[in-house]
């Protein structure tokens, strides 16, 4: 019995068959699973290994996404820091106050962002390394 025969006698969901040039049958990563466990042991754990290769794989390059977006975001940070050194601060200040503007411009910025200073946020989440950038979704 062909897999669509038996797809349509069984009514079967999960899995799906079609002919022709880019055809085949596909199924549900479960289906797969248990159908490889059928065969045999060793193919299951073949199935099971590659498919887990596939899914870190997948997850290595929607992370270099992220990892595109985190430099952006640092590049563009250095180009507030810039701007700030440049047109904010004048050139009587010590490097006490110069420190101190940074920081409230980098507060206003985190606050605008994220709602939230960079401080209480390290506060509420002391179990997390880096900073509030670092754990932001895209």
């Amino acid at each position: 019995m062909s897999p669509k025969k038996w797809i349509e006698a069984t009514n079967a969901i999960g899995i799906v068959s079609k002919s022709g040039r880019h055809g085949g049958t596909f199924a549900h990563s479960d289906i797969a699973f248990e159908f490889a466990s059928w065969i045999s042991p060793e193919f299951k754990l073949y199935i099971i290994k590659d498919y887990q290769r596939l899914k870190v794989d997948e997850n290595s390059r929607l992370s270099l996404g992220w990892n595109l977006y985190r430099d952006i975001s640092k590049i563009n940070y250095r180009i507030h820091t810039d701007a700030v050194r440049e047109y904010l601060i004048p050139p009587e200040l010590t490097p006490e106050q110069i420190t101190y503007k940074y920081a409230n411009e980098a507060d206003l910025l985190n606050v605008a962002l994220f709602g939230i200073t960079a401080k209480k946020w390290r506060d509420d989440h002391p179990d997390k390394k880096g900073n509030r950038r670092d754990h932001a979704s895209l």
